[in-house]
């Protein structure tokens, strides 16, 4: 049942070959390099938020648990809170200066935007 997952194969051009088989690309898992090696933005963003503003940071690049990670110390760290998603840290308030100082202080470089 396994090897008939049609579903994975949406968009695959098939091949009249009958000896032709499916390999299907093996994604690997994504390694987070060093905090050093990261460059962070982070900004202001008042879009979408009935006015409210969020601290917002961006360019994270690695596995989902670090950042869920990273996003929870900042969180603590701010005593608000906020979330962790799609590669960026959303965190309620004006925190910008406070985060970028953290974040210095945990090896990133991270630089103020907006």
């Amino acid at each position: 049942m396994a090897d008939n997952d049609w579903k994975k194969r949406l968009g695959v051009v098939y091949s009249t070959n009958p000896d032709f088989e499916y390999h299907e690309d093996a994604e690997g898992e994504v390694e987070t390099p060093a905090p050093s090696a990261q460059r962070l933005i982070v900004s202001i963003d008042r879009r979408n938020r009935g006015g409210k503003q969020v601290t917002l940071v961006t360019g994270f690049t690695g596995r989902d648990e670090d950042l869920a990670e990273l996003g929870r110390k900042l969180r603590v760290k701010c005593g608000t809170g906020g979330s962790a998603k799609n590669g960026e840290i959303t965190i309620q308030g004006d925190f910008r200066d406070k985060v970028t100082a953290l974040l210095k202080e945990m090896g990133y470089n991270a630089k103020r935007g907006n």
